[in-house]
Protein backbone atom coordinates (compact mmCIF):
# COMPACT_ATOMS: atom_id res chain seq x y z
CA UNK A 1 0.00 0.00 0.00
CA UNK A 2 1.28 3.45 -0.90
CA UNK A 3 1.52 5.96 1.93
CA UNK A 4 2.41 9.60 2.37
CA UNK A 5 5.82 9.31 4.05
CA UNK A 6 7.02 12.94 4.20
CA UNK A 7 5.54 16.44 4.17
CA UNK A 8 7.93 19.37 3.87
CA UNK A 9 7.13 23.08 3.99
CA UNK A 10 9.62 25.65 2.68
CA UNK A 11 8.53 29.03 4.08
CA UNK A 12 11.43 30.85 2.39
CA UNK A 13 12.29 29.91 -1.17
CA UNK A 14 15.59 27.99 -1.38
CA UNK A 15 16.22 28.04 2.40
CA UNK A 16 15.86 24.97 4.61
CA UNK A 17 12.52 23.22 4.85
CA UNK A 18 10.43 22.19 7.83
CA UNK A 19 9.39 18.54 8.03
CA UNK A 20 5.88 18.32 9.46
CA UNK A 21 3.47 15.56 10.42
CA UNK A 22 0.38 17.42 9.17
CA UNK A 23 -0.28 20.20 6.69
CA UNK A 24 -3.21 21.85 4.97
CA UNK A 25 -3.39 21.36 1.24
CA UNK A 26 -4.24 24.48 -0.74
CA UNK A 27 -4.30 25.15 -4.46
CA UNK A 28 -1.16 27.25 -4.09
CA UNK A 29 0.73 24.63 -2.06
CA UNK A 30 1.10 23.34 1.47
CA UNK A 31 0.23 25.50 4.47
CA UNK A 32 1.01 25.04 8.17
CA UNK A 33 -0.56 27.38 10.74
CA UNK A 34 -1.43 29.82 7.93
CA UNK A 35 2.20 29.91 6.72
CA UNK A 36 2.43 28.99 3.06
CA UNK A 37 5.07 27.19 1.05
CA UNK A 38 7.50 29.66 -0.58
CA UNK A 39 5.62 32.61 0.91
CA UNK A 40 8.92 34.49 1.39
CA UNK A 41 11.87 34.94 -0.94
CA UNK A 42 15.29 36.61 -1.05
CA UNK A 43 15.97 39.15 -3.79
CA UNK A 44 18.97 41.16 -4.98
CA UNK A 45 19.06 44.93 -5.37
CA UNK A 46 17.32 44.63 -8.74
CA UNK A 47 14.43 42.59 -7.37
CA UNK A 48 15.64 39.30 -8.90
CA UNK A 49 15.10 36.17 -6.84
CA UNK A 50 18.06 34.39 -5.23
CA UNK A 51 18.48 30.64 -4.79
CA UNK A 52 20.98 28.00 -3.73
CA UNK A 53 22.02 27.74 -7.38
CA UNK A 54 24.27 30.75 -6.87
CA UNK A 55 24.19 31.03 -3.06
CA UNK A 56 24.40 27.56 -1.50
CA UNK A 57 24.67 28.98 2.04
CA UNK A 58 20.93 29.64 1.84
CA UNK A 59 20.57 25.96 2.75
CA UNK A 60 21.86 26.80 6.25
CA UNK A 61 19.07 29.28 7.01
CA UNK A 62 16.68 27.18 9.07
CA UNK A 63 13.14 28.31 9.85
CA UNK A 64 10.94 27.33 12.78
CA UNK A 65 7.28 28.19 13.24
CA UNK A 66 6.41 29.84 16.54
CA UNK A 67 3.00 31.06 17.66
CA UNK A 68 3.13 34.41 15.89
CA UNK A 69 6.60 34.62 14.35
CA UNK A 70 8.88 32.74 11.99
CA UNK A 71 12.16 32.11 13.80
CA UNK A 72 15.29 31.97 11.65
CA UNK A 73 18.72 30.66 12.53
CA UNK A 74 22.00 30.54 10.62
CA UNK A 75 25.58 29.61 11.64
CA UNK A 76 27.33 32.39 13.50
CA UNK A 77 24.19 34.55 13.61
CA UNK A 78 21.87 35.59 16.39
CA UNK A 79 18.39 34.24 15.79
CA UNK A 80 15.90 36.44 13.98
CA UNK A 81 12.12 36.46 14.34
CA UNK A 82 9.85 37.95 11.70
CA UNK A 83 6.15 38.52 12.37
CA UNK A 84 3.60 36.29 10.71
CA UNK A 85 0.88 38.94 10.68
CA UNK A 86 0.55 40.90 7.44
CA UNK A 87 1.82 44.50 7.42
CA UNK A 88 -0.48 47.38 8.23
CA UNK A 89 -1.85 48.54 4.84
CA UNK A 90 -1.20 52.16 5.83
CA UNK A 91 2.49 51.52 6.50
CA UNK A 92 3.45 48.62 4.23
CA UNK A 93 6.43 48.93 1.89
CA UNK A 94 6.04 47.05 -1.37
CA UNK A 95 8.34 46.08 -4.22
CA UNK A 96 7.94 44.52 -7.63
CA UNK A 97 10.02 41.34 -7.66
CA UNK A 98 10.92 38.84 -10.35
CA UNK A 99 10.66 35.04 -10.28
CA UNK A 100 11.86 33.67 -13.60
CA UNK A 101 9.64 35.42 -16.16
CA UNK A 102 7.02 36.64 -13.67
CA UNK A 103 6.91 40.05 -12.01
CA UNK A 104 4.75 40.21 -8.89
CA UNK A 105 4.08 42.54 -5.98
CA UNK A 106 5.65 41.73 -2.61
CA UNK A 107 5.97 43.19 0.87
CA UNK A 108 9.46 44.32 1.86
CA UNK A 109 10.52 42.89 5.23
CA UNK A 110 12.52 45.93 6.48
CA UNK A 111 16.19 46.92 6.68
CA UNK A 112 16.99 44.95 9.85
CA UNK A 113 15.84 41.75 8.21
CA UNK A 114 17.75 42.59 5.04
CA UNK A 115 20.95 43.12 7.03
CA UNK A 116 20.56 39.76 8.80
CA UNK A 117 20.09 37.83 5.56
CA UNK A 118 22.87 39.70 3.79
CA UNK A 119 25.30 38.64 6.53
CA UNK A 120 23.96 35.09 6.55
CA UNK A 121 24.60 34.42 2.86
CA UNK A 122 27.40 36.91 2.24
CA UNK A 123 25.80 39.10 -0.43
CA UNK A 124 23.45 42.12 -0.28
CA UNK A 125 19.86 40.94 -0.35
CA UNK A 126 16.39 41.62 1.01
CA UNK A 127 13.60 39.37 2.23
CA UNK A 128 10.20 39.87 0.65
CA UNK A 129 6.81 38.28 1.24
CA UNK A 130 4.16 37.43 -1.34
CA UNK A 131 1.61 40.25 -1.36
CA UNK A 132 -1.99 39.55 -0.35
CA UNK A 133 -3.24 41.03 -3.64
CA UNK A 134 -0.62 39.41 -5.89
CA UNK A 135 -1.41 36.58 -8.28
CA UNK A 136 0.97 34.17 -9.97
CA UNK A 137 0.04 31.07 -11.94
CA UNK A 138 1.64 27.89 -13.22
CA UNK A 139 2.20 27.51 -16.94
CA UNK A 140 -1.09 26.60 -18.62
CA UNK A 141 0.96 24.71 -21.21
CA UNK A 142 1.42 22.01 -18.58
CA UNK A 143 -1.75 22.37 -16.51
CA UNK A 144 -4.06 21.67 -19.44
CA UNK A 145 -5.22 25.26 -19.60
CA UNK A 146 -6.08 25.50 -15.90
CA UNK A 147 -5.11 28.68 -14.03
CA UNK A 148 -3.36 27.11 -11.04
CA UNK A 149 -1.96 29.52 -8.42
CA UNK A 150 1.48 29.34 -6.88
CA UNK A 151 3.55 31.71 -4.74
CA UNK A 152 7.35 31.99 -5.06
CA UNK A 153 7.94 28.37 -6.15
CA UNK A 154 9.86 27.83 -9.36
CA UNK A 155 6.54 27.32 -11.08
CA UNK A 156 4.15 24.82 -9.49
CA UNK A 157 2.45 24.50 -6.10
CA UNK A 158 3.77 21.03 -5.23
CA UNK A 159 6.71 18.75 -5.94
CA UNK A 160 6.05 15.03 -5.52
CA UNK A 161 8.79 12.39 -5.34
CA UNK A 162 8.50 8.64 -4.82
CA UNK A 163 10.79 7.19 -2.14
CA UNK A 164 11.66 4.32 -4.48
CA UNK A 165 13.01 6.81 -7.01
CA UNK A 166 15.61 8.00 -4.51
CA UNK A 167 16.34 4.41 -3.48
CA UNK A 168 16.98 3.55 -7.12
CA UNK A 169 19.36 6.47 -7.54
CA UNK A 170 21.19 5.60 -4.32
CA UNK A 171 21.75 2.05 -5.53
CA UNK A 172 23.46 3.49 -8.58
CA UNK A 173 25.44 5.91 -6.41
CA UNK A 174 26.70 3.03 -4.27
CA UNK A 175 27.58 0.97 -7.35
CA UNK A 176 29.70 3.90 -8.54
CA UNK A 177 31.48 4.07 -5.17
CA UNK A 178 29.64 7.22 -4.17
CA UNK A 179 27.80 8.18 -0.97
CA UNK A 180 24.04 7.89 -0.84
CA UNK A 181 21.93 11.06 -0.76
CA UNK A 182 19.10 12.11 1.55
CA UNK A 183 15.78 13.16 0.08
CA UNK A 184 16.33 16.79 1.08
CA UNK A 185 18.76 17.19 -1.83
CA UNK A 186 15.69 17.18 -4.09
CA UNK A 187 13.49 19.44 -1.93
CA UNK A 188 10.10 17.75 -2.39
CA UNK A 189 6.91 18.83 -0.65
CA UNK A 190 5.40 15.35 -0.71
CA UNK A 191 7.17 11.99 -0.62
CA UNK A 192 5.20 8.84 -1.38
CA UNK A 193 6.42 5.41 -0.29
CA UNK A 194 5.11 2.13 -1.65
CA UNK A 195 5.14 2.89 -5.38
CA UNK A 196 7.75 1.72 -7.88
CA UNK A 197 10.78 3.79 -8.80
CA UNK A 198 9.75 6.75 -10.99
CA UNK A 199 6.16 5.54 -11.13
CA UNK A 200 5.13 9.09 -10.19
CA UNK A 201 6.11 10.02 -13.76
CA UNK A 202 3.17 8.01 -15.08
CA UNK A 203 0.48 8.92 -12.55
CA UNK A 204 -2.71 10.58 -13.73
CA UNK A 205 -3.43 11.55 -10.14
CA UNK A 206 -2.85 10.68 -6.50
CA UNK A 207 -5.81 10.49 -4.13
CA UNK A 208 -5.25 11.26 -0.44
CA UNK A 209 -8.64 11.12 1.19
CA UNK A 210 -10.76 13.76 -0.54
CA UNK A 211 -7.70 15.40 -2.08
CA UNK A 212 -6.45 14.74 -5.58
CA UNK A 213 -3.03 15.76 -6.82
CA UNK A 214 -2.29 15.71 -10.52
CA UNK A 215 1.34 15.48 -11.68
CA UNK A 216 1.65 17.75 -14.69
CA UNK A 217 5.32 18.35 -15.48
CA UNK A 218 8.59 16.50 -14.85
CA UNK A 219 10.90 18.47 -12.58
CA UNK A 220 14.05 19.33 -14.53
CA UNK A 221 17.08 19.51 -12.30
CA UNK A 222 19.56 22.34 -11.75
CA UNK A 223 22.77 22.12 -9.63
CA UNK A 224 20.92 22.35 -6.28
CA UNK A 225 20.95 18.54 -5.70
CA UNK A 226 24.75 18.86 -5.55
CA UNK A 227 24.48 21.11 -2.47
CA UNK A 228 24.81 19.35 0.88
CA UNK A 229 21.82 20.76 2.77
CA UNK A 230 23.57 20.22 6.11
CA UNK A 231 26.76 22.16 5.25
CA UNK A 232 25.81 24.52 2.44
CA UNK A 233 28.73 23.10 0.44
CA UNK A 234 28.82 21.05 -2.78
CA UNK A 235 28.62 17.36 -1.96
CA UNK A 236 28.18 14.19 -4.01
CA UNK A 237 26.64 15.40 -7.27
CA UNK A 238 24.03 12.98 -8.63
CA UNK A 239 23.44 14.74 -11.94
CA UNK A 240 26.12 12.85 -13.86
CA UNK A 241 24.54 9.53 -12.85
CA UNK A 242 20.99 10.77 -13.39
CA UNK A 243 22.01 11.93 -16.87
CA UNK A 244 22.56 8.31 -17.90
CA UNK A 245 18.92 7.37 -17.45
CA UNK A 246 16.76 10.35 -16.46
CA UNK A 247 16.88 12.64 -19.52
CA UNK A 248 13.38 13.22 -20.87
CA UNK A 249 12.62 14.07 -24.49
CA UNK A 250 9.47 15.94 -23.48
CA UNK A 251 11.72 18.27 -21.49
CA UNK A 252 14.27 18.78 -24.29
CA UNK A 253 16.45 16.03 -22.81
CA UNK A 254 16.84 17.79 -19.46
CA UNK A 255 17.60 15.64 -16.41
CA UNK A 256 14.37 15.08 -14.45
CA UNK A 257 13.61 13.79 -10.97
CA UNK A 258 10.18 14.12 -9.35
CA UNK A 259 6.95 15.58 -10.68
CA UNK A 260 5.48 19.04 -10.35
CA UNK A 261 1.83 18.71 -9.37
CA UNK A 262 -1.36 20.74 -9.02
CA UNK A 263 -4.36 20.30 -6.73
CA UNK A 264 -7.50 19.33 -8.63
CA UNK A 265 -9.67 18.46 -5.60
CA UNK A 266 -9.45 18.93 -1.86
CA UNK A 267 -8.46 22.55 -1.39
CA UNK A 268 -8.32 22.93 2.40
CA UNK A 269 -7.95 19.20 3.16
CA UNK A 270 -5.59 18.11 5.93
CA UNK A 271 -2.77 15.78 4.93
CA UNK A 272 -1.03 13.53 7.45
CA UNK A 273 2.18 11.56 7.27
CA UNK A 274 1.26 7.87 7.20
CA UNK A 275 -2.07 8.27 5.41
CA UNK A 276 -2.94 6.03 2.49
CA UNK A 277 -2.32 7.19 -1.07
CA UNK A 278 -4.10 5.76 -4.09
CA UNK A 279 -2.35 6.21 -7.43
CA UNK A 280 -4.20 6.09 -10.77
CA UNK A 281 -1.94 5.68 -13.78
CA UNK A 282 -2.39 7.80 -16.88
CA UNK A 283 -2.77 4.80 -19.20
Amino acid sequence: MAILSELVLYPIKSCAGISVREATLTRSGLSVDAVYDREWMLIDENGQFLTQREHPRMALITPRLLSDTLELRAPGMLRLEIPLGLPDPDHEITREVMVWEDTVLAYDCDDTTATWFSKAIGVPCRLVRFHATAARFSSTKWTGGLAEPTLFSDGYPLLVVGQASLDDLNQKMLAAGRAVLPMNRFRPNIVIDGIDAFEEDYADHFALGAARLKPVKPCSRCPIPAVDQATGEPGPDPLDILRTYRSKAVMDDKICFGMNAIVTDGDGERLQVGQAVTMTLAF
